[in-house]
């Protein structure tokens, strides 16, 4: 990793801990205090729990100073952390798409996704899942969305049949369409 002073560099933060208010700001604040940017995050409440990830920019000495201030801050707000430089993803020729799946909740559904596309080639960017209870039957149901890259070499009529034909075998609702923010 190159440390020229002027370079933008960049740094990932993912960090855990419990649930409750001003945690968002603390590593907002910490970040805009070492005057680095965040560039990407997720974040999100799992059960009790609070999880982050965040991509953050700045010059080598900004990125460093932060990298410094993490370990206070995550035994501050009683948090694990983790951090790791990196560098800004390299684009691809590929089309961005999303799938979205709706079925009754059952082990294994994520993995068979997560194989079908990684047979495929095909790169997983996002993904989130839940769980509800169905309306009037209290059926608990299991939601899938993505968003994938599909190489641009790919037949596109192809790959959607098959994926059709994949749920279709394992009782999965399914569509998969171009990525509107594309």
């Amino acid at each position: 990793m190159s440390t020229t002073p002027n370079k933008e560099n960049h740094l990932v933060i993912s960090a855990i801990g419990g649930d409750r208010p001003g945690i968002v700001n603390e590593l907002a604040k910490a970040s805009s205090d070492n005057h680095c940017n965040i560039i990407d995050s997720r974040m999100t409440v799992l059960g009790g729990e609070f999880a982050v990830i965040m991509m953050v920019s700045g010059s080598w000495n900004d990125i460093a100073k932060l990298e410094n201030v993490i370990p206070a801050l995550a035994k501050k707000l009683d948090l694990t952390t983790i951090v790791k430089h990196t560098q800004p993803r390299q684009p691809k020729a590929a089309i961005c798409y999303t799938a979205n799946v709706v079925a009754l909740d059952n082990p294994g559904i994520v993995h068979e996704i997560a194989n079908f596309f990684s047979k495929q080639n095909i790169n997983i960017d996002d993904l989130q899942t839940g769980t509800y209870s169905a309306p009037h039957t209290g059926t608990q149901m299991f939601n899938l969305n993505m968003s994938i890259t599909i190489p641009s070499d790919t037949h596109l009529a192809t790959l959607r049949e098959e994926f059709m034909v994949f749920c279709d075998e394992l009782n999965l609702d399914a569509a998969i369409e171009p990525a509107r923010n594309s």
